[in-house]
């Protein structure tokens, strides 16, 4: 059985996260371009909510025994296959991941332009996939 209170655990850290990112108000692309302390506040915030994404779908995949991902982008299709996410979204969830090995693997090429877009634009992806892991929940009892 998925363990609902270590989900509930992680999902109120990624509304914590989205919350911290959404009152940034002060970094805009000026502040983003010049302070690198901004950036690596922004990329490693980003990094963590992504992370905490990618743990609930594996702590679900696991639990419900299905199929193994072949890759992070993966384990949201996974998910998206069983119903639990709305595959009309999976996208979404699947450049989290690409973004996520971008930061991660290849971060001398970390293009300011898109992590900053990420940060102003696509906050709502990490909600909407909480929303979805909610209701999976409450579907599941």
């Amino acid at each position: 059985m998925v363990d609902p209170v270590l989900i509930e655990r992680i999902l109120g850290e990624i509304k914590t996260n989205i919350e911290v990112l959404k009152q940034a108000a002060d970094i805009d692309w000026d502040v983003y371009r010049s302070d690198l302390r901004a950036r690596r506040f922004v990329e490693r915030t980003l990094h963590v909510l992504i992370e905490a994404c990618i743990d609930i779908a594996q702590h679900i995949i696991a639990d419900k025994k299905l199929r193994e991902p072949a890759s992070y982008r993966d384990t949201f299709a996974v998910l998206a296959e069983n119903g639990v996410l709305n595959q009309n979204d999976l996208t979404k969830f699947e450049k989290m991941a690409s973004f996520r090995n971008l930061i991660v693997h290849y971060y001398e090429r970390v293009d300011d332009a898109v992590v900053f877009g990420v940060f102003r634009k696509n906050l709502a992806d990490f909600e909407t996939y909480c929303d979805q892991i909610v209701e999976h929940l409450k579907r599941s009892g």
